[in-house]
């Protein structure tokens, strides 16, 4: 298996490091590229796992670090809380886009890559990304969500009132402890593109397959959000997986500890699904479907 590693710099010169999993260097596969969400990245529990499982399923799985993820060279702590605490998501949407325009040119994943067959999974606000992301890039071909934010505004007016006074807000760490602050550009980048990120608006604009899985035990993201995203898509081309007793991470843990039925389920469901909406005669209905020609 090929399995390979890349870093690149986005437009304000902070780094992206990644890595690219493929069964095949020569054949050209289609992509999916893994998007990790709020206080999560690559190495993060089940990404590997799952960036293995694509592979194996025949695509290319290309996996990164938000720029702003907080996790630095050594890839498996925050050790960038600094700069974790001036990300945006303005910076998430460029930081994909730079990983995007990689692809294209061949500089990453070179000749395992089929540029015609893009997908992006995200998971939490990752998913979120994908879905605003996908609206604005007509590169994309389909996108999967697991346990997608439908909103990045969560916060009430009192609650972003504390947070202008004391200049951040505190996300703690229970895993390692530590307190993950957010500070002001943040809110900023929220109140100034406030229709560029409405997610359900971006939602019912997508031309291209959705796939809203959520589990139904969901802590941090509730359910109802899942529901809320499906039901804003078009009517074609989207499906809805809700997965009895799952939580946010699906049971899964970091440091990996293994898989379970509700993971292992999402995983072969998604991957089936992106098999059949990444097949050639489908994708050149779809293709044909939003450029307004007949099927």
């Amino acid at each position: 298996m090929l399995h390979s590693s890349f870093e690149l710099e986005n437009r304000i010169g902070l780094r992206l490091r990644g890595e690219v999993r493929s069964c095949d260097p020569y054949e050209r596969r289609p992509v999916v590229v893994c998007c990790h969400g709020f206080k999560g990245f690559k190495n993060w529990g089940f990404w590997p796992w799952v960036g293995a499982r694509l592979a194996a399923a025949g695509f290319t799985a290309v996996q990164f670090n938000f720029s702003g993820s907080g996790v630095g060279a050594n890839l498996w702590e925050f050790d960038e809380l600094d700069v974790f605490a001036r990300d945006t998501v303005s910076q998430q949407l460029d930081d994909l886009g730079v990983v995007l325009d990689a692809l294209f040119a061949g500089s990453i994943a070179g000749g395992c890559v089929d540029s015609s067959r893009v997908a992006l999974l995200g998971h939490s606000r990752g998913g979120g990304c994908a879905v605003l992301r996908a609206r604005e890039d007509a590169r994309i071909t389909a996108v999967a969500t697991w346990a997608a934010v439908s909103k990045v505004q969560r916060w009430s007016a009192a609650e972003r009132l504390v947070w202008r006074r004391q200049g951040f807000m505190s996300f703690p760490n229970a895993r390692t402890g530590q307190d993950m602050r957010v500070g002001t550009p943040f809110l900023d980048d929220l109140e100034s593109n406030a229709g560029r990120f409405d997610v359900l608006r971006a939602a019912s604009d997508l031309r291209v397959p959705l796939l809203v899985a959520h589990g139904d035990a969901d802590e941090s993201v509730p359910a109802s959000e899942g529901s809320a995203l499906y039901g804003a898509a078009p009517d074609s081309k989207k499906e809805f997986l809700l997965l009895p007793r799952a939580g946010h991470t699906f049971g899964a843990e970091h440091p990996w500890r293994g898989s379970n039925p509700a993971l292992d389920r999402l995983v072969a469901h998604t991957i089936d699904w992106l098999q059949r909406t990444s097949r050639r005669d489908t994708l050149a209905t779809s293709q044909r479907a939003r450029s307004g020609g007949s099927a």
